[in-house]
Parts: structure tokens; C-alpha cells; sequence
């Protein structure tokens, strides 16, 4: 074999998981979610940016505020799970830039000084970030069910401000019964990867 995961955690991380769509009732705890953080933060990005933030959805109330932006198909499935998540990307994250870089104090004013500048890495280096986290929420023996399908506007104005940008929904559980539809096609090898 050619990777140095055993096969069993290839299967957790990648292979045997996929998208989940319902959940049990267990609660997903803080605990979890710190330590699922905990490892993903040492996922790399350009610049050791760290613009993602995470929004905890667990108070009834919050739900239903939260519910009401989600498209029609994930409208009941945010409502029932055990936790919904909303990962945003801080585009005011240069402002951490002097203890992420200590190396190069001056680069908050030389590259980020303009802000289509910070919404640009924001976005690239947020979404980079979500994809470890749920990875790392797969690692943590439980099952994302990441969507995009919402109202973007809504949900900043509902529970971020306009410095902050919501990139996805995460419903987050151990996956119910139900929870998979039936795995669909990637492109192979030879569709995606050339040489030059």
C-alpha cells in the first residue's frame, strides 16, 4: 500500500463515509467539537491563515432562527440533528496575523491591507479549513452532513456580523439508520490528475 493509514481509518476518513442525512438523538458534546478542533487546527494554509470560525447552533431557539434560512430539503434534517454548525470565514483575520506569523509581523499591512485582499484568502482559506474539519469530524467516530443550500444573507444577518462570511452548514451526529443515500460516482484517476 502506497498511504500510512490503515485501511480501517481510509474507511472512516474517506471511503466508507459520505454525506449523513439523519442522525440518532446521542448529543454531540463540547468535548467533541474541542477536540475535533484541536486536531484539525494544524491542517496547512497559505500563510498559516486561520480564517475559519465556528458558530455552535445548539439552543432551541437559535434552530429555528437557523432552520428558517435552510433550503426547503434541508429544513428538517438541520431541525433533528443533534448539532448544526455554521462555519464562517473571519475576514478580519489579519488581525491575528502577528502571532500566526511572528516571523514576518509587517505582512497585516503589506498583503492584507485591502480587503478584497482578506475576502479573497478568507474564502480560500476557510473553505480549506471546513474541509478539515469535517474530516476531523469523521475522525471523531461522527457523521457531517455539510451543506451550502441556505440563505447566505439571512444567516449572516442572523447570526454573524459583515466581517464574517458563512461558508456552509455542518449537521453533525452519529449517523441514523437511514442516514446514507447510496454512494454516487467520482472521476477516476486519469480524468483528473495529468502530467506535464
Amino acid at each position: 500500500m502506497s498511504l500510512a493509514l490503515d485501511a480501517a481509518a481510509q474507511d472512516l476518513l474517506f471511503r466508507e463515509a459520505r454525506t449523513a442525512n439523519t442522525f440518532t438523538d446521542e448529543p454531540v458534546t463540547e468535548e467533541q467539537i474541542q477536540a475535533v478542533y484541536d486536531l484539525v487546527k494544524y491542517g496547512p494554509t497559505a500563510y498559516n491563515l486561520t480564517p475559519l470560525r465556528a458558530v455552535l447552533v445548539r439552543s432551541p431557539e437559535a434552530r429555528e432562527r437557523l432552520v428558517t434560512h435552510m433550503d426547503e430539503g434541508n429544513k428538517a434534517k438541520t431541525g433533528a440533528a443533534p448539532l448544526a454548525v455554521i462555519l464562517a470565514a473571519d475576514i478580519e483575520f489579519h488581525e491575528e496575523t502577528h502571532r500566526l506569523l511572528p516571523f514576518a509581523p509587517g505582512i497585516k499591512d503589506t498583503v492584507f491591507s485591502e480587503r478584497p485582499v482578506r475576502e479573497q484568502a478568507a474564502q480560500v482559506n476557510g473553505a480549506l479549513q471546513a474541509a478539515y474539519f469535517i474530516v476531523g469530524i469523521r475522525a471523531a467516530g461522527l457523521a457531517a452532513g455539510p451543506m451550502t443550500g441556505f440563505d447566505f444573507a439571512g444567516v449572516q444577518k442572523e447570526f454573524l456580523d459583515d466581517d464574517h462570511t458563512p461558508l456552509m452548514v455542518v449537521n453533525i451526529g452519529k449517523p441514523g439508520p437511514d442516514a446514507w443515500f447510496p454512494r454516487l460516482p467520482r472521476l477516476a484517476y486519469d480524468e483528473v490528475v495529468t502530467t506535464v
